[in-house]
């Protein structure tokens, strides 16, 4: 994007896409974002499920889930059209659950994730429409080995989505297409997580295919708005952790992972035209699936908010 792109508060994607942005050469942007995420209710294909349900085929069934994340980023643009981005997670994760006996408990961890550094180079920009590439990887800093306590006694390991990390290298592929005219702005990115081997518990992560696409108004110099159509598609574990018990919780089977879903999104943006505080961004989006298709029983997703703040400097 060009500086006069830079400076409109539809200068970046909708928040929850990644990648999009170019940095001027020798521009730093740092920021910071914070997401939430409610799980609850479980789906098996298309079809909820009751608690009764799902406690036929387990001891156990997961009612609802939290995910917290604080988000810290830099992105360093090296030329007007290369930049590279170095992204690390701190998670926060909450469980609730029911036994068939009745007994309700919650298991929690906490830790940062996996360290994401990536590349991007825009391989055609003109003044209204930009294509990024970009290639990263992800290391394995976050953990796999969570634990807490549960009925089956103190310091239990926590079941595959309560871990904060894959455990594997992870290749980020990604393309990007951005356009805009005065008071509007589009764009498109399809971006892929594909884990690179097995972890040091046998099992690997699923490969992640996202696609989006959205469109942006600029409403003033300090805000514009944002709509955004979301797919992804989620594969299976493969592998086990052989230290968890499948038959006992549906989270504890790498069998019952996968999905697909469709979401859409509004969002806000605001920025700080001039003064001081120029370049200052503050993003807000919200999420909420429309169609989900779950190897299940499985949490599916109720809603998720994200709020996040940017600088140039």
């Amino acid at each position: 994007m060009s500086m006069g792109a830079m400076m409109r508060p539809d200068m970046a994607p909708p928040l929850g896409v990644a990648g999009g942005m170019s940095p001027k050469q020798g521009a730093i942007m740092p920021s910071l974002r914070f997401t939430h995420m409610r799980m609850e209710g479980n789906r098996d294909g298309t079809n909820d499920l009751s608690t009764a349900e799902v406690l036929d085929q387990f001891a156990i069934t997961p009612l609802r889930m939290d995910v917290d994340m604080l988000m810290a980023s830099a992105m360093y643009g090296i030329t007007d059209d290369l930049s590279v981005m170095a992204m690390i997670p701190y998670i926060w994760k909450s469980m609730d659950h029911v036994t068939r006996t009745g007994v309700e408990f919650t298991t929690k961890s906490e830790s940062f994730g996996d360290l994401r550094i990536v590349g991007g180079y825009d391989v055609y920009k003109t003044g209204k429409h930009t294509i990024k590439l970009t290639a990263g990887l992800s290391f394995p800093t976050g953990l796999t080995d969570d634990r807490d306590d549960t009925p089956a006694g103190p310091d239990q390991l926590l079941p595959y989505p309560m871990q904060n990390g894959s455990g594997t290298f992870d290749l980020l592929p990604g393309v990007t297409y951005s356009g805009r005219t005065d008071l509007w702005s589009w764009g498109g990115r399809f971006g892929a997580t594909v884990r690179l081997g097995e972890n040091d518990d046998d099992y690997t992560l699923g490969n992640i295919y996202t696609a989006s696409v959205w469109g942006a108004r600029r409403w003033a110099d300090w805000l514009s708005s944002s709509f955004r159509l979301i797919g992804e598609s989620v594969g299976n574990i493969d592998g086990a952790d052989p230290r968890l018990n499948p038959l006992q919780v549906s989270t504890a089977d790498p069998n019952r992972r996968a999905g697909k879903s469709l979401s859409l999104a509004l969002g806000l943006n605001f920025l700080v035209p001039s003064g001081a505080l120029q370049g200052t961004g503050l993003s807000v989006e919200g999420i909420l699936p429309a169609y989900q298709d779950l190897d299940g029983p499985q949490l599916e997703r109720d809603y998720a908010i994200l709020v996040g703040l940017r600088k140039t400097f």
